[in-house]
Order: C-alpha cells, then structure tokens, then sequence
C-alpha cells in the first residue's frame, strides 16, 4: 500500500506506481467537474491521482487485464470514490462498444511505449501486444466531442508517430512538455495534450527537470508529487 496525497491510498500489486504516471497527472489541465476517461488505466492510479487532483471530476477508467481491474475496484473501494471512480473491464480497441461517442471532457492515458518486434519489454503494459498507438488515439477520438482534451505521457523516440496518430484521428497537439532527469540529461519522456478538432499550434512547455545534479529533487518534481514544501 503506497500513500499519496491528501490521504489517498494505492493498492498496487505487480502494477507499480510509476513517476510517468504521476507527472501526467500534474500536467494535463481539467476543467471543473470534469468527465475523464482513461484508457489503459491499470489499477487505476491515474484515476486515484485526478481525484486527488480535483475533488468534482469523475473518472471511468478502462482497462484489459483482469488482476489490474481487480486491484482499480479496490482501490477505488479503499478511498471510498465509488461514486467517482468507475474501473470498466475491457478493451480499448473496442471502446465504441463501452462507452458512448463524445462522453468525456478529457481522456488520459499512459499507454504502451514500445512496438511490437521492437526488441524492447515484451509484455502488454510496455509494448503495444494488445493496442498500439492509432488505435488508442482512435479510442480517444470517439469519446471527446469537439474541443475535448487528450492528454498522455511517452517516450521521446515516438514523437513524430504520436503527432501523426493524433492528427489522422482528428485531434491536433496544443502543449509539449519534455522531461528529464538532471538538465544535462536526454529527454526521457514527453508530456502531450491534444484537442479535438482544435487550430494548429502548439505551445512547448519549459523542460520539466526531476533532479539538481547534487541528486536533490527540483521544486517542479516535488511539485508533481505534492511532497513537502515548494522550493523558490
């Protein structure tokens, strides 16, 4: 059991908390009483993260595996946020069949990073055996309507199919956000919010560095983890 903030608890099992995760929750922007849904959602920390984050929204999360989606019904049970946070078994790629057309406001994701045959982690939540990246940017599509948000993390080697996906499904990237670890480091992951048939234009974020090059944590990472107080 791993403690986050404003007292919310995960349950975790196999299914580790990872720091991707946590910084898309910090990143994306919601609106007030937000729908989300989030697709791939494991067992279910993003979802518990956004509630944490903001305390109207409302968040389905879906997701494949059937030990996650155990562990998502627990958690949401844990922090008593039934009413807020729904796990839905299921498959993304099937998404018309679970969830109705423009159904959310925002949907979020930290999705498979890796092809398959990419010679990379050779299992369903690292490398896309059971969705790959235009499916899930198909998934998103249908349920925002016009102007809704989609905001996911990645890896930096994947940029330029990401930008295509979300444009051959109808969804234009608005905010880029890099990450790495010390500032002399490689960029290590991308932060992307996209809109549903928004204008072209996108907004590139200052670099978000997690650690000084003493090893510290900077203010913007402790930021994201809400630990501590912000540093100037």
């Amino acid at each position: 059991m791993e403690e986050l903030w404003n007292d919310i608890v995960l349950r975790q099992g196999n299914f580790r908390l990872g720091t991707d995760s946590v910084l898309l929750a910090d990143f994306i922007t919601l609106p007030k009483e937000a729908k989300i849904v989030d697709l791939g959602a494991g067992s279910g920390a993003l979802g518990l993260l956004l509630c944490a984050k903001n305390e109207k929204c409302r968040v389905i999360g879906v997701e494949i595996d059937e030990e996650a989606h155990r562990l998502a019904t627990e958690n949401a049970a844990q922090n008593a946020l039934n009413r807020r946070l729904t796990p839905i078994l299921g498959d993304v790629r099937k998404i018309r069949e679970l969830l109705p057309a423009s159904s959310a406001d925002c949907v979020i994701s930290n999705p498979p990073y890796f092809p398959v045959h990419s010679g990379k982690i050779a299992n369903a939540a690292r490398s896309e055996l059971t969705l790959n990246l235009n499916q899930l940017c198909q998934a998103a599509a249908w349920l925002l309507p016009s102007g809704g948000r989609f905001a996911l993390v990645h890896r930096p080697e994947r940029l330029c199919d990401i930008f295509c996906a979300l444009r051959e499904n109808g969804m234009e990237p608005k905010r880029l956000r890099f990450v790495r670890h010390r500032i002399d480091a490689p960029i290590c992951l991308v932060l992307i919010e996209a809109r549903r048939g928004g204008k072209s234009g996108l907004t590139y974020e200052s670099d978000l560095i997690e650690f000084h090059s003493d090893g510290t944590p900077t203010s913007a990472y402790r930021a994201a983890y809400h630990t501590g107080e912000i540093l100037p």
